[in-house]
């Protein structure tokens, strides 16, 4: 197993996490030089907002441990190519190297629908999609394929 399925693997327990709260199964962690220095997971519905992604409370988590906001010596790996709010804190704390697992064909900003980081901003991360790319969209799938039946059986 390479070190980014190793890594993929902590950011995969992390929204297997959030499946056990009934959250969208997304889980995101930090590290440096090979460590995990920040982890996080989505908790959007739980806590009501809007920016409880798993991207963001993982670098928040990070930049605490760490004691500032550049992040320029960090990689960060999540289960879901990011959103644009996500993309853009990311440009923002200066992680150095994105990977995520599953390709997000309707809000992903690494290159589905955009890649923001090809934009002419002052930081452009390095990135890398499709980590277990199969481990992790089987994990959005199921979790999905569940609430649609939960739902179903709520209108019969």
């Amino acid at each position: 197993m390479t070190k980014d399925e190793i890594l993929m693997k902590a950011a995969i327990e992390q929204a297997k996490k959030a499946y056990k709260i009934k959250e969208a199964p997304i889980g995101a962690v930090v590290t440096k030089d090979g460590e995990i220095v920040g982890t996080g997971y989505n908790r959007r519905e739980t806590g009501k907002n809007a920016l409880y992604h798993a991207e963001i409370a993982a670098i928040d988590d990070a930049c605490k441990r760490l004691g500032g906001w550049r992040l320029w010596q960090c990689e960060l790996y999540v289960t879901l190519e990011p959103c644009p709010m996500c993309a853009g804190a990311i440009i923002n704390s200066r992680i150095k190297r994105v990977i995520f697992g599953a390709y997000d064909m309707k809000a992903g900003s690494c290159g589905s629908i955009i890649n923001l980081f090809d934009l002419p901003y002052n930081h452009k991360p390095e990135y890398k999609g499709g980590i277990l790319q199969d481990e992790c969209s089987d994990l959005l799938s199921s979790f999905f394929r569940e609430l649609r039946k939960k739902n179903k059986l709520m209108t019969v």
